[in-house]
Parts: structure tokens; C-alpha cells; sequence
């Protein structure tokens, strides 16, 4: 077995994983020592018709001294068999935890209210107050390498390139780990870790599986497909194996609403089964296009006439008020990718704010629909035994595919836009840069982790985590070891790169990780302690900061520190010559 690196976690019942082939969901539970009845019998004697009773035990009095190591036996064995079957029942009374990982696709770190936002989002903002909330957590900066990785336990692979190339037969997925460690697994919404036969959910370890295992699509009408100027495609829709790209879709229909409403029935399913479950709940929302419902959007009319540089200032006041930013950051107006906002507006001011206003609407269903989600925990009575996480894929994006084109209205079905750097920047709030970015404005997420009984509420985690901890995390949850070999592929699995985060949600200091990676289209980062070195594609040089003074990013120590420069240089390339990825120079 692979070492998930449990040293410093609480230690907790293990479970052999199965290696057997095919989807089978099964355990192997060590069983409780039973003591052979010849063990009870007095020494030399029938057991059968001469074994003493318990009450004979405690009761006995022995007519000479040599009947007395006998009794020190008999006693002992009785007091261990106790605690055996004490311990069994104990064990019994405590089902395996539940586990749900909702995530959030391009919203940036500050865009929901217990990280500094206006956004109505009181159903997330209670994961924080009845739970754990992170500041110091990361993704992979873009959807296809976040994704593998936190469905890995790795790094990615292949240089991070493709989405079928992603997850190999070496790798175990969530689905399948979970799946192999006796939960039932569920999806319910965007996979993009491909849609080519064998790389699908339903193929890699979900039992059950709805959704979009594309990039993005139509919210209102899936079987639509992307304008001309972003391929004009349909993307691949389905439910297991079923192809629905071109089924018809109710008059009605809007993917938050639809992704929920599988996640509640298949939960229900799995708790009506008896097992434990993981269920992962990949929304598309807030990517483009921007599409909402009216009486969603006209929650915030009007409330973003100031612009991008007055929000970002406004929630940058609000963080400071939380406690997320130190007052000592240098913190910049804009990233200097986006314009300003007196600028930009004269293309055309009400389509501008008509785009953060469909925006905020998006997140706001989310938060709609996260809550009916917790609400049927509640219903089925299992909530105080479900670990929910809630996080982002990446930054908020500064992509603007078909250009600032005021033609494409933000809400509609019929049209395609964007809300490009300027919201972008104020979403990503204190941070520099964006989703692709290496800078902690492509890679910082929001992380909340409820779990009643087991996370402190209202506790907060300064230390540093990734979502490559996630799958060991989970197997430590369910006392499941990370097998050698796949169990359904039978290849030597690639051991994970992810530590568990047990010890943290205890409430407990975990051993970091000494180095963390990343890598998009020549963006980089390499992160040390608080020691951070990022190379952004437009500057083309290695930039060091100290996050420890310096989390926004805004004092390049790369002169000073040469000799650290190299030394964090040379361990990205290694990573980088492991992983495969190739650097455009």
C-alpha cells in the first residue's frame, strides 16, 4: 500500500481496499479476534463439558495455590473478549462519514460574503459559520487540471495537457477510491476530464452520473451550440452512458437547478441503500456564458453603477473587517490587464453593469440551490454525519471570447457574454491576475468544510492546503489504504502527491507540504513556506515574494535572493520534467 502520509492524523480504523477487477463496491473489514472455545476450556480438560462460566470465574475459590495461574488466564481472556465485543459495538454505532464536494466553476476568492462579497450567499456563508473556513488554500488555476487533480490525488500529468489524457489507468479517480473503500459515488454536473469512450464518469468509478463532461455549455438549453466564435459545437451532455446532447430540454430548464436536483435524488438513493456515499457536485456556474434567470438578476440591478474599482475597494474594506486581508498588504486598484472603469464604461455603462449583475445572479443560484442540497441532509438526518466542501476550480476569468461585444446581452439563452477583466479583477479581490494564472489570483480558493461533531464552527485554518489532499484526505475519512494497483485496470498506480488534511479539520497542525507546484500555458509558480516564486507569461521573468508580508503579490524579492531563486528554479523543473510538461520559451 501506498503511505497516504498518516503519521501526524488521528488514527482511525483501517479498511483494506479491494483489488478485485470490475465496479464491484466492496470491503474488506478486518473482523474482530474470537477466542477458540479450547481457549476457555481449563488446561487439561474437556472444553466441551468442563469450560467455566463467567460468574464461575469471578466467583471461584480455588483450594490451593496452583489453581490460581489457571484463574489469571481465565480472567484475563474473559476481560479481553469483553472489550472485543465492547469495541465491535462501539464501532458499529458509527457509520462511515458521508462526504460532498461542491465546487464552484471561475468565481473568484472574493465573491461570496464570508470572503468579502455583496452576493446574497447566506446558505455558503453557513458552511463557514458551522465550519472551517480556509484562507490559504489552492487550486490548479483552470478547469481541466483542477479537476484531475482533485479527483487524483495528483498533479497532473501529461504537462496538464488534453482532457482525455488527463486521468490514466496508473491514476484512481474519487469515484473510484471511494468506491473501492464501500461508498457509493455519485456526480452531478461538469466533468471535463473527457468524453471519449472509457475516460467518461460512469467509466471511472461513478455509480451514478449526470452532466456536462465538457468545458461549458447553453444554461437554459444544452443542445445548443457555442457561436461561431467559440467553435460552434454542441458539447457533450449525459447521463451514464446516455448521449443527451440532442435531446430536448424543458421549457424550463437551467443546469444549477437540474445539477441540484440529481444530487438530492442520488443522495436519497444512496442513504435508502444503507452505504455511505460521496457525492461531487461540479457547478458550471459562474463560467460564461452569462446566463441567469430574471427574477435572479433583478435581485441586483443597479447595485454595480460604481464600477469595477469601487467594488474591488469595497470589498477590499469588507475583508479587512473579516480579518482575511492585513491591513500591512499593499493591495493594487486594478490588475493592470483590466481597464478603468471610467474608461470602460463608455463603450456602453448599462451593458457593462447588466454583466457583474448577471454574474452575481449565477452565484446566487448557486447558493439557492446549495441550500435546498443541505436542507435534504437535514431531511434524512444524515447531516451531522456529512462532511460538505465547498471550493472554486480557479480565479475569476478574465477570457473574452467574441471581444467586448455589447450585441451579446448577459442573461438570455440567445446570447454569449463574458465579464472580463475589469469584474474579473474586482471578483479576485486583493489579488493579482486571473484564472490561467499562476499569481494567487489564478490559484486561490475559498475553501468551507462543515462536518457537525468533528470541525470546531466557526473555526479558521491558516495553514496551507491543495486539492491534490483531497483523496487522501478521503480514504484517511474512511480508513481506506491507496492501493498499489487498480483495482479494476490492474496497472501500478502513480503514488498520490497529496497529503491528508485530517489532522487540520481536527483542529490540529499538520506537517506542510515542502514545495507546492503549478503550471498553465508557461505560467508557473513554485511555493516554499512562505516562499513564492511565480513566472508570468507577459513579464517572462521569475518573480519572489514573501506571503507571509506579501500575499498580494506586490514586492518582487527576486533580486535580492538569487541564491533562492535558482534553488526554487531548479525544483520547479524537476517537478516540471516529472509531470511532463513542456515550457514554451
Amino acid at each position: 500500500m501506498h503511505d497516504n502520509d498518516r503519521s501526524d492524523s488521528p488514527q482511525i480504523p483501517r479498511r483494506a481496499v479491494l483489488k478485485g477487477a470490475g465496479t464491484a463496491a466492496a470491503t474488506a473489514v478486518a473482523a474482530p479476534y474470537v477466542i477458540p472455545s479450547a481457549a476457555l476450556a481449563a488446561p487439561g480438560r474437556d472444553g466441551a463439558n468442563d469450560r467455566l462460566t463467567l460468574a464461575q470465574t469471578l466467583h471461584h475459590r480455588p483450594s490451593d495455590m496452583t489453581a490460581l495461574p489457571r484463574l489469571s488466564f481465565l480472567c484475563l481472556v474473559t476481560l479481553l473478549l469483553t472489550a472485543t465485543l465492547l469495541t465491535a459495538t462501539t464501532t458499529a454505532q458509527q457509520p462511515d462519514p458521508n462526504i460532498i464536494v461542491i465546487m464552484v466553476d471561475d468565481m473568484g476568492w472574493s465573491d461570496i460574503g464570508c470572503y468579502g462579497s455583496e452576493i446574497k450567499t447566506p446558505n455558503i456563508d453557513r458552511l463557514a459559520t458551522e465550519g472551517m473556513l480556509f484562507t490559504q488554500f489552492y487550486n490548479n488555476a483552470k478547469c481541466t487540471t483542477t479537476r484531475a487533480s482533485l479527483l487524483t490525488g495528483l498533479y497532473p500529468r501529461n504537462g496538464g495537457r488534453g482532457q482525455d489524457e488527463l486521468i490514466t489507468k496508473n491514476m484512481l479517480t474519487l469515484g473510484e477510491a471511494m468506491r473501492h473503500a464501500g461508498y457509493a459515488t455519485g456526480l452531478s454536473g461538469k466533468w471535463h476530464n473527457g468524453k471519449a469512450a472509457g475516460t467518461r464518469p460512469f467509466e471511472r468509478g461513478f455509480d451514478e452520473a449526470y452532466g456536462l463532461w465538457d468545458g461549458c455549455c447553453n444554461f437554459f438549453n444544452p443542445k445548443l451550440p457555442d457561436p461561431e466564435f467559440k467553435g460552434g459545437k454542441v458539447r457533450a451532455f449525459g447521463h451514464n452512458d446516455r448521449d443527451l446532447s440532442a435531446d430536448d430540454f424543458p421549457e424550463d430548464y437551467y443546469t444549477t437547478d437540474a445539477f441540484t436536483d440529481h444530487a438530492i435524488k442520488t443522495v436519497k438513493a444512496h442513504v435508502a441503500s444503507g452505504k455511505p456515499f460521496f457525492h461531487y457536485l461540479p457547478y458550471t456556474a459562474p463560467h460564461y456564458p452569462l446566463h441567469a434567470k430574471p427574477e435572479d438578476i433583478a435581485k441586483y440591478k443597479g447595485k454595480y453603477a460604481d464600477g469595477w474599482d469601487v467594488l474591488r475597494q469595497k470589498r477590499l474594506t469588507r475583508q479587512k473587517e473579516l480579518g482575511l486581508v492585513d491591513e500591512n498588504w499593499e493591495v493594487v486598484e486594478r490588475d493592470d490587464l483590466a481597464q478603468p472603469w471610467e474608461t470602460a464604461k463608455e463603450i456602453d455603462e448599462g451593458w457593462q453593469q447588466l454583466r457583474m449583475e448577471v454574474y452575481a445572479a449565477m452565484i446566487d443560484s448557486v447558493d439557492q440551490n446549495i441550500g435546498r442540497l443541505l436542507d435534504t441532509l437535514d431531511e434524512l438526518g444524515v447531516a451531522d454525519n456529512t462532511l460538505v466542501l465547498f471550493l472554486a476550480d480557479n480565479g475569476g476569468c478574465a477570457e473574452t471570447p467574441g471581444g467586448n461585444d455589447p450585441n451579446q446581452i448577459p442573461g438570455p439563452k440567445d446570447f454569449y457574454a463574458h465579464v472580463g477583466p475589469g469584474w474579473a479583477t474586482a471578483s479576485n479581490t486583493p489579488f493579482r491576475r486571473y484564472k490561467q494564472y499562476c499569481h494567487e489570483g489564478g490559484i486561490a480558493t475559498p475553501l468551507l468544510a462543515r462536518w457537525p461533531g468533528a470541525i470546531e464552527p466557526g473555526s479558521r485554518c491558516e495553514q496551507v492546503g491543495h486539492i491534490i489532499d483531497f483523496l487522501p484526505t478521503f480514504l484517511d475519512i474512511a480508513g481506506a489504504d491507496y492501493p498499489d494497483e487498480h483495482p479494476a485496470f490492474g496497472e501500478q498506480t502513480i503514488p498520490l502527491d497529496g497529503k491528508t488534511l485530517l489532522p487540520i479539520l481536527k483542529g490540529q497542525q499538520r506537517k506542510p507540504h515542502p514545495y507546492l507546484y503549478w503550471h498553465w500555458s508557461t505560467n508557473r509558480a513554485v511555493r516554499k513556506g512562505d516562499w513564492k516564486l511565480a513566472w508570468d507569461r507577459h513579464a517572462k521573468t521569475w518573480e519572489l515574494y514573501d506571503l507571509s508580508t506579501d500575499r498580494t503579490e506586490a514586492h518582487d524579492l527576486a533580486s535580492q535572493n538569487p541564491e533562492l531563486v535558482t534553488e526554487l528554479t531548479e525544483t520547479w523543473n524537476a517537478w516540471a520534467k516529472m509531470t511532463d510538461v513542456k515550457v514554451k520559451k
